[in-house]
């Protein structure tokens, strides 16, 4: 299995001089955590996608993770969507062998510094052995304002993600969520994101319209809920990062 880490983002509302992935939480880079956590699943080529400062990003990461030859970078000099930031990605990898194959890879954005090698660990073994084209990480929060929502079908399978700015009164209710953490069949997910458009109220491509591009034609989406909601929890402000930040600790003290 191959990972694709989204770490293009500038993170405005953080306030900081820092590109978002490098936010310090507890000393150390906020996107550090993530590379660690699937790091641990022993994945053949990890692409992150950088941005924003994106030769700071680069540049801190081959310092922190120095010894890790997995670790390769490619540049989304327009930040016009996940999705798009996924097609540049691939753009690392053979397109024959990628169409041909029966690969694997795991999407997961930079902000997510509590995701623990466990879970992906879970993730990706029911990805395997459902054989679905996709399978998403999902979360039940209290309080699901500002995440992307799973609309399930009649049967109870995943029928579409509705991100948050685009979703109806009815779809606020559901508070199960996306925390944007994907497996996907790499050839499925290649076709797919040729068809994702930008018509949506951000004007930008969204990764989760390839989950409804593949369940309407059928194919297998799962979903794995996580077992501990502070895993979900991504850091968008200064109020978030004090919250990973205290739930980190409390990690490191129960040990």
């Amino acid at each position: 299995m191959n990972a694709i880490v989204l770490a293009a983002g500038k993170g405005s509302r953080m306030r900081s001089p820092l590109p978002k992935p490098l936010q310090p939480v507890n000393g150390r880079p906020m996107v550090s955590y993530v590379v660690d956590a699937i790091a641990g699943l022993g994945v053949d080529r990890m692409i992150v996608v950088v941005g924003h400062q994106g030769s700071l990003v680069r540049d801190t990461l081959r310092r922190v993770f120095s010894g890790d030859k997995s670790l390769e970078f490619v540049e989304q000099k327009t930040q016009n969507g996940t999705a798009e930031a996924v097609r540049i990605a691939l753009s690392a990898f053979d397109r024959d062998e990628l169409e041909a194959g029966d690969g694997n890879i795991m999407v997961l954005p930079a902000d997510m510094p509590l995701l623990t090698t466990a879970t992906l660990t879970h993730l990706r073994e029911h990805h395997f052995n459902s054989g679905a084209a996709a399978t998403l990480l999902t979360a039940q929060l209290t309080d699901a304002s500002g995440y992307g929502r799973i609309v399930r079908d009649q049967t109870g399978q995943v029928d579409r993600v509705v991100e948050h700015a685009d979703a109806s009164r009815e779809e606020l209710n559901i508070s199960e969520i996306n925390t944007s953490v994907y497996c996907f069949k790499s050839k499925m997910l290649l076709t797919a994101l040729e068809q994702v458009h930008n018509e949506n109220s951000q004007n930008e491509y969204y990764l989760t319209d390839v989950v409804e591009l593949l369940s309407s034609k059928g194919n297998k989406v799962r979903s794995v809920t996580v077992n501990h909601p502070d895993e979900a929890l991504g850091v968008n402000d200064s109020r978030q990062l004090a919250e990973c930040e205290s739930l980190l600790m409390d990690r490191s003290n129960a040990k």
